[in-house]
């Protein structure tokens, strides 16, 4: 069998030229549509959320994903086409399929080949057309209708020069039709339509066009539709509108840009500018597209003033600032002026040159403007003498490094990086947008190595041009170098590096060498006082720099006051580097890293003991600390949650970053300082992956007390929650070790490293994870004498937090069969959290009391409680106790006949899908299964039922799992499947009979 795939209009999937019908679910059918879309690369979880999910994304976790490809894996195997392989790994899944089975491959051979009209014959329609599940802005989608244009457009010129127009006007048309907006679309249809001799026809579709971009965009066709529409009119009148005129009109403008793209919205705010007789200063870093977007906008608005167009590059040949006295010199002979009577002082320049601008509409642009300074005396008068003629006036229009706030009557049009798509658009553009569609993996990634900057965008696809045997993929194997991608981010004349080096010239002393070493760290930004800290310089003159570091366009605000943070863009911040390892001593490089580090970890020490979380023993190694001055500190620290909401990109780089350096101390420190606050905030990728580099550190030193704790902080996270990468403790959910039996292996291993460097709190709290796998696996009273080890552990090393967790899991150990001394333990365990100030731990213990009050019969008192625990979670936004007291009042609304259990569960599924919760989403499902039951709906009790028992089977918990499957088999008894209900009674029969 050979299975085929159509993906050039709505999704067909065929096997040996015979239609099949598409999975139900349309989950699947955009989790295929996105893999075919693919072409055999590998897409990672989150990106396949993204894809498929969409603004759903962040409401459903990775194990949707992973749900959704074992089904799919299944579908497609029906059909026993060998060469369709659905695989995976740790970095994502790729669809492997036959040669030529998918008819996006094809449409590309032929594309390539030049035959455009053979590629188009295999479309029917956009691309996945109808497809619910796919997002229609993901690059993968809009880099295949991108090629579909081109090759359309590519028709209409081919049928062009051959005279042969009507052949590509079918194409052309639909393609018009399906973006109603694209102006160079339907200025080619125009074209075609007029050289086929059906002007009218034209004249009408123009007419459509321009009412329909009038009444919904509220702006007029572009100059390329406009001067087809002239050409329908004027016919063979071309040329007719020339000036014999004597008069002099200057005409300075640098050529338009032809591939320049996006920045639609900065152009609109020049041109508003522009009308209002203000003076736009187009402001922005080296390379950022100043001058493009000024000559490109002068161009458009060149027809404004008919009276010239002068222009003046103010950087001189050596970068130093422009003279304006020659400036004006320039202008002056420009406008007519005789060379022989050009005043010598600049004050008489300024002054002829206002007077040969007054009254005339003539446009000034002034590029590369270094201040206010060099600018006054280039300005042209007011038009306030010439009240009758507003109109009659010159504009003016300047980029420059600074914002230049002082200068009168401007307004600051600010350029940052050009979004992924438009840079991708620019790469096409310069490159060739066939050679960006046949590898978009590639591309996105040079866009994304180039930091969307246009100059280095542009030197990127210089190179390629100039090398078409190269791949996109080489390219972006050697800028993924950071200490060669500036070298290779230069192309003739173009040097990326040439444009910082202009800002970094004017600095100060002081403040180059502050830029150097901000330019060391790799955290994605930072706070005054990190510099301050880096430098070895009072807060103060931080501040100071950063400002001209800021004027210099070298650095980026971000936030907002009193919260401002600073970032570089990537290009900047590898200049810096460069700049520091030539520079500056690698003792001193190393002395500053040191105090950075140093100050985020004394900061987060504090504000982690002010962050309600796990109560494991709070335990610290030897990297020195660099403490803050006490008034800045009170500050930062005034809200601990707030502080750790700044600053935690900024953590994981560091950690990360020292962890690289072999700064071990520094490194396992900053990562476990994060746990409580990455557990609060259900952070938990990010708590896995920074604990996994500065473990792997930790034991390539030999740190044992740095691998114990980050091996304690693995273990909580991987235990409770899904893990979506495979990394450090992470267990399999299909086909590995279960978690909770996993877990007694780890929690006592370690053991063995918290006895090994002598921490008997940590030790401690490894019995009490040794006791809670016990638990799950039923072995109850062992798991009371790992609880009741670890108690006396805790209390004789003064040890609250730990006395509290072995209080909380001997109650759970005492389970139902003592539910006196289970509330017992339950209320010490609150006595405890509240006497230490863990509010985080207080909700849990009033969670757990009400779950055991309820269980007791006293419903009453077990639903204040679980309401109580499920406000204070909500205070803390702590979505891991909220879904469990979600989970716990569902149970008690269930039990009770309460309408709410339904949508109460229901809410816990969203948060334990979002968050990847195993345990919650495992017992959700059962939850749910339980009601659907009860309600009828046996279907729905399965499906619930089924996706529950893969949970608990994957989690290990004995007992939620014997439950599951007595419920799922009640579940197959009333659909009507005796047979599966008795396997899996059977099973539940035989894990309750184990002792």
């Amino acid at each position: 069998m050979r299975m085929t795939f159509g993906l050039l209009g709505p999704l067909t999937v065929g096997v040996d030229s015979v239609p099949q019908a598409l999975p139900r679910a349309t989950v699947l059918r955009g989790l295929l549509g996105a893999l075919l879309l693919a072409e055999g690369e590998r897409l990672p979880a989150g990106r396949l959320l993204e894809l498929v999910w969409a603004e759903q994304a962040d409401r459903v976790g990775r194990g949707a994903v992973h749900t959704g490809m074992s089904r799919l894996r299944t579908w497609l195997g029906r059909f026993g086409d060998e060469a369709v392989v659905l695989e995976s790994d740790a970095q994502g899944y790729r669809l492997v399929t036959g040669p030529d089975a998918v008819d996006l491959g094809r449409f590309r051979r032929l594309a390539a080949d030049g035959e455009p009209a053979g590629a188009l014959a295999l479309r029917r329609g956009p691309v996945l057309a109808g497809l619910e599940r796919i997002s229609r802005e993901d690059p993968l989608v809009t880099s295949v209708e991108g090629e579909v244009r081109a090759t359309v457009l590519a028709l209409a010129r081919s049928a062009a020069e051959a005279g042969a127009s009507r052949a590509a006007v079918p194409a052309l048309t639909a393609l018009a039709e399906e973006h109603p907006f694209d102006e160079p679309v339907h200025a080619a249809l125009l074209e075609l339509l007029a050289a086929d001799g059906r002007a009218a026809e034209a004249l009408r579709r123009f007419q459509s066009l321009r009412r329909r971009l009038s009444e919904e965009l509220g702006i007029e066709p572009g100059e390329q539709v406009q001067n087809v529409f002239l050409a329908l009119l004027a016919q063979d009148r071309e040329g007719s509108r020339t000036d014999p005129g004597p008069s002099r009109v200057p005409s300075q403008l640098p050529r338009d840009i032809p591939d320049f793209t996006g920045r639609d919205e900065q152009v609109r705010l020049v041109l508003d500018a522009l009308a209002a007789g203000r003076v736009p200063v187009v402001a922005g870093m080296g390379g950022i597209g100043k001058t493009a977007l000024a000559v490109h906008t002068a161009h458009r608005a060149a027809a404004d003033y008919p009276d010239g167009r002068l222009y003046a590059d103010l950087r001189g040949a050596d970068e130093t600032p422009a003279d304006p006295a020659g400036v004006l010199a320039a202008f002056l002979r420009a406008l007519g002026a005789d060379p022989r009577e050009i005043p010598a002082s600049l004050d008489e320049r300024s002054a002829l040159y206002r007077t040969l601008l007054a009254g005339r509409r003539t446009l000034v642009l002034l590029d590369n403007a270094a201040g206010e300074q060099q600018i006054g005396p280039l300005l042209p008068g007011t038009p306030a003498d010439r009240a009758d003629r507003t109109d009659a006036r010159p504009a003016v229009l300047v980029t420059s490094r600074t914002a230049l706030t002082a200068l009168p009557g401007s307004r600051l049009v600010d350029l940052q990086e050009l979004d992924a798509p438009h840079a991708r658009t620019l790469l096409g553009r310069i490159l060739g947008d066939h050679r960006v569609a046949a590898e978009p993996v590639a591309a996105a990634q040079i866009v994304e190595l180039c930091g969307g900057m246009p100059l280095a965008v542009r030197i990127a696809g210089a190179r390629l041009a100039a090398r078409p045997r190269w791949t996109l993929a080489r390219l972006a194997h050697l800028l993924r170098d950071e200490r060669r991608r500036l070298d290779e981010l230069s192309a003739g004349n173009l040097a990326v590096r040439a444009g910082f080096a202009v800002g970094y010239a004017r600095l100060s002393e002081p403040t180059r060498r502050t830029f150097r070493l901000l330019g060391l760290l790799d955290a994605p930004d930072f706070a005054p006082w990190a510099a301050a800290a880096l430098a070895d310089i009072p807060p103060e003159q931080a501040e100071r720099q950063l400002e001209e570091l800021i004027d210099a366009q070298l650095l980026q605000e971000t936030g907002t006051e009193p919260h401002l943070r600073y970032r570089f863009h990537d290009l900047v911040r590898l200049y810096a580097r460069e700049h520091a390892e030539a520079t500056d001593a690698p003792a001193d490089r190393t002395a500053a890293l040191e105090r950075a580090f140093g100050a985020w970890l004394w900061l987060a020490e504090q504000a982690a003991d002010q962050v309600p979380g796990p109560c494991f023993a709070p335990i610290h190694g030897s990297a020195p600390r660099h403490p803050m001055p006490s008034g800045v500190a009170a500050a930062l620290l005034d809200d601990p949650m707030a502080w750790f909401d700044a600053e935690q990109p900024a953590l994981n780089a560091s950690a990360r970053q020292a962890a690289a350096l072999r700064m071990v101390p520094a490194a396992w420190d900053l990562a476990a300082c994060q746990e409580k606050y990455c557990d609060v905030r259900g952070l938990y990728d990010d708590w896995r992956t920074t604990h996994v580099a500065a473990l792997q550190a930790c034991r390539a030193a030999g740190d044992g007390l740095g691998t114990a704790v980050l091996t304690r902080g693995l273990i909580e996270v991987t235990t409770w929650t899904t893990p979506a990468d495979g990394c450090g403790t992470a267990v399999e959910l299909e086909g590995g070790t279960q978690t909770m039996v996993a877990l007694e292996d780890h929690a006592r291993h370690l053991q063995r490293l918290f006895e090994q460097v002598g921490e008997e709190r940590g030790t401690a709290d490894a019995l009490v994870l040794t006791a809670w796998s016990l638990v799950a696996q039923g072995r109850e009273e062992e798991a009371l004498d790992a609880g009741r080890r670890a108690l006396a552990l805790a209390t004789a090393h003064d040890h609250p937090g730990g006395e509290a967790k072995a209080h909380q899991i001997i109650a759970i150990a005492h389970g139902e069969t003592d539910l006196d001394r289970t509330i017992e333990h339950l209320t010490e365990t609150l006595r405890l959290a509240r006497m230490i100030g863990n509010t985080r731990f207080e909700a849990t213990a009033i969670q757990f009391l009400g779950a055991a009050h309820g269980r007791a019969g006293q419903v009453e008192r077990g639903t204040e409680l679980l309401l109580r625990s499920l406000a204070m979670a909500r205070s803390l936004d702590d979505r891991y106790v909220e879904a469990f007291s979600l989970l716990y009042l569902a149970v008690l609304y269930a039990g009770t006949g309460d309408g709410r259990a339904r949508d109460t569960a229901e809410a816990a599924l969203a948060i334990a899908r979002r968050f990847d919760l195993g345990h919650h989403l495992a017992q959700a499902l059962g939850i749910l299964g339980e009601l659907d039951l009860a309600a009828g709906d046996h279907a729905s009790a399965v499906a619930h039922l089924e996706e529950s028992v893969l949970m608990w089977r994957a989690r290990g918990w004995r007992s939620f799992l014997a439950e599951a499957l007595r419920t799922l088999g009640r579940a197959y008894e009333a659909a009507g499947l005796p047979e599966s209900a008795a396997r899996v009674l059977a099973e539940a029969r035989e894990l309750s009979d184990i002792r």
